[in-house]
Order: C-alpha cells, then sequence, then structure tokens
C-alpha cells in the first residue's frame, strides 16, 4: 500500500518525517502516552528514531498504517489503522501531544482517517475497532464521539512494556450514522 497524505481544514497527515524525531521523542515521555499506549518504557530517542524509520515499511507491509498529525507543519500527535486484517477490519490507535489536546484537533485526524478506511481508495474496512486501557477516559470520550459502539470489557487484553491490563472496546461499521454515542463506562 503507497502512503497518502490527508488534508482537513486545520490539519495535515502525512508518514512522520525525520525531523519529527525530537517531537515524538518529546511527546511520549507523557505519563498518558506511557500508560495508555504500546510505547517502549521508558521511552528513548531511538526509539522514536526507529518508528519513523518503521512506519514506510508498515505502509509497504499494509497490516498497519500511520500518519503523523500536523498542525502549521509542527507534529502534535499520531493516528492509524493497526491490525487491517484482509477481511475488513482494522483498529485505529492515536495519541496527542500534551499541549495538543483539547480543541477536536484528534476528532478531526480521527474523522480523515475514517473516512479513508472506509473508501474504496483506502483499505475498504468494514469494521474499524478502538480499544483503550480500562481508565483512558479521554480516548473513550473521543471514540464515543465519533460513533463508536461500545462492546464492553476485554479481561487482560491490553499490554504495554509495563502494564497488562483490562481493556474496553468499542466498534464502528461502514454504514454506522456517526453520531456520538452514550457509553456506560463515561458514566462513572
Amino acid at each position: 500500500m503507497q502512503p497518502v497524505v490527508l488534508r482537513t481544514p486545520r490539519l495535515e497527515l502525512a508518514l512522520p518525517r525525520e525531523e519529527d524525531v525530537d517531537a515524538i521523542f518529546a511527546a511520549c515521555q507523557d505519563a498518558g502516552i506511557q500508560r495508555y499506549t504500546p510505547v517502549p518504557f521508558p521511552y528513548e530517542r531511538t526509539h522514536a528514531e526507529q518508528f519513523v524509520e518503521r512506519v514506510p515499511k508498515d505502509w509497504d507491509e499494509g497490516r498497519h498504517v500511520t500518519w503523523g498529525i500536523r498542525e502549521h507543519d509542527r507534529l502534535i500527535g499520531t493516528i492509524g489503522l493497526y491490525r487491517m486484517d484482509g477481511d475488513g477490519n482494522g483498529e485505529i490507535g492515536f495519541w496527542m501531544a500534551p499541549d495538543s489536546r483539547g480543541g477536536g484537533r484528534l476528532r478531526e485526524a480521527a474523522n480523515a482517517v475514517i473516512d479513508w478506511g472506509f473508501s474504496a481508495d483506502g483499505p475498504a474496512l468494514s469494521r474499524i475497532e478502538w480499544r483503550a486501557v480500562v481508565g483512558n477516559v479521554a480516548s473513550a470520550r473521543v471514540a464515543s464521539a465519533l460513533g463508536f459502539r461500545y462492546e464492553g470489557l476485554l479481561r487482560m487484553a491490553l499490554a504495554n512494556a509495563k502494564y497488562r491490563d483490562d481493556g474496553w472496546i468499542a466498534a464502528l461499521l461502514k454504514d454506522d450514522d456517526r453520531m456520538p454515542q452514550p457509553w456506560p463506562v463515561l458514566e462513572i
């Protein structure tokens, strides 16, 4: 699969570049990113360098595709579709740098990725899952606002370098109305 650039009114989604390494390294020092995403721990600059080198290879293989999210040519996060299985299924994942959270930028980027993921010009997925560690309420709020439907709890299913956690799972189907969904886990 060839990398594509996606644009929204405020953002550009494109391959992470070598000049993004410092921004990726800095963002991945955030305790929330280290707690709730599968980044290595401790996160070193070499991890960011390896990530930037690996992303184009992942695109070539077509199973994982990742974009750097840029606003005014500054990397503010990453987003991607992962575990695409060739049968129409994939999983969305994302993180935002701490100083770029809020303001709807992540929802804007995610909508562009979802549209591309379901399109015939993209991988033509029929189902996109979202998974998160139980307690990652900020990510759950984004998924809910995007119209993902909460499906339940995955026991001890999500792992990163330090933890093995229960996870929430939700899904969005190609023909869903994508209206914000009330989730029982957000009523805490």
